[in-house]
């Protein structure tokens, strides 16, 4: 099968996908992913080490040569039974193209709530928007969710009623969660001491994310505790305004950049005290489990799909619009809280666990593998 992503660098779907790869029957499934950048990425060279490929479809356009480029580049690899496309609106486009090539089984899954953008699009991003959820409805024999919120953003309720489209939650690998983390070296890296109060951040500097509240709130946090540290790991578009923030408000000294890291779980369970995500809107953040699945206590947007709130005692969900003073206060209420044993075990039982999902995954293609026609179900 052939995944349709961006980039495979690390973020919420493509860190879900490598999970997904890691775990899959690979006696039965195949993973090539077709990519819309020629830019090398950080899972490239783990996925071609696995015997798949990557085929770079750079600067793609909505425009109707994207399916003769499409079928150009998959050309050398032979076919495919299912092409299952992770990029949103532009899904429909990928969709349409799977079809000239002949693709059987094409999955649109939407993977974030985009509907705060939506709302204040332009004239002919909403004409691109309608085109594109079209070509979904005419082109997808499958659509995915990854909650509740991110499948009603992307199949809009007049064209695609609740049973048109599945809900498939992200899994998380619970095993890093298990092996020993020698906390006081963890911080010593950063410069943390053990007694330090860390609020910690996952997640690509982009506007989603809110960093702008989140350094408002970390500032109110820092007026009242003045040793407390802020950890932001990930990269993205806004690092530099986000650095521009930091400084202005004196805090240089206080938040620490970590750049995209392969090691988030050793921080969350070794350097961190409590996780802070302002979202204004998500899809179903995978920082979100493992903060829980490492016991920390999360302050949460309240935009963020309650499908997340795997262990309630450890969430706390406020209004993105409040006071950042309040979440300060909450945040500071939260410090001692810790529910490391039990919380992960909630975790395992959970949907949000990476053998669930892997599993969950495979019967959705093994189903609609199963309604093609009895010859293109044999070749499949």
């Amino acid at each position: 099968m052939l995944h349709v992503v961006g980039r495979m660098d690390r973020g919420g779907v493509e860190t879900w996908l490598m999970h997904v790869l890691r775990r899959v029957d690979r006696s039965r499934f195949h993973f090539d992913f077709l990519v819309h950048t020629d830019r090398a990425a950080s899972y490239d060279a783990e996925i071609c080490a696995g015997g798949g490929q990557i085929i770079p479809l750079p600067s793609p356009t909505p425009g109707l040569n994207y399916a003769r480029r499409f079928r150009a580049a998959i050309r050398r690899q032979g076919s495919y039974d299912i092409v299952h496309s992770h990029v949103h609106h532009f899904s429909g486009i990928v969709a349409r193209a799977a079809h000239k090539a002949g693709i059987p089984v094409r999955i649109a899954h939407s993977h974030t709530d985009t509907s705060v953008l939506q709302g204040a699009a332009s004239v002919a991003r909403r004409a691109y928007l309608r085109l594109t959820e079209a070509l979904i409805d005419r082109y997808a024999t499958v659509r995915l969710a990854a909650s509740e919120k991110a499948g009603t953003s992307l199949f809009s309720p007049h064209l695609f009623p609740r049973h048109r489209w599945q809900l498939l939650h992200y899994g998380i690998d619970l095993e890093p969660f298990a092996a020993p983390i020698d906390s006081r070296a963890v911080r010593a890296e950063f410069g943390f001491s053990d007694e330090q109060l860390v609020i910690g951040h996952v997640g690509n500097l982009n506007q989603a994310k809110n960093h702008a509240f989140l350094i408002e709130v970390f500032a109110a946090v820092a007026r009242r505790d003045a040793r407390a540290a802020l950890l932001l790991v990930g990269e993205g578009p806004l690092r530099a305004t986000i650095n521009d923030a930091v400084v202005q408000r004196g805090l240089a000294e206080r938040v620490v950049f970590a750049g995209q890291r392969s090691d988030v779980v050793r921080l969350l369970m070794g350097a961190v005290d409590i996780v802070v995500f302002p979202s204004l809107w998500e899809g179903l953040p995978l920082a979100v489990i493992e903060a829980q699945a490492a016991g920390l206590p999360v302050v949460l947007s309240d935009r963020v799909s309650e499908e997340v709130d795997v262990v309630p005692q450890l969430i706390r969900r406020l209004d993105v619009e409040q006071n950042p003073e309040e979440w300060a206060t909450t945040c500071l209420q939260l410090r001692s809280l810790r529910l490391r044993e039990s919380a992960r075990r909630l975790v395992a039982d959970s949907d949000l666990n990476i053998s669930r999902s892997v599993l969950n995954l495979q019967q959705v293609y093994e189903a609609a593998v199963a309604e093609l026609p009895f010859g293109r179900q044999h070749a499949a």
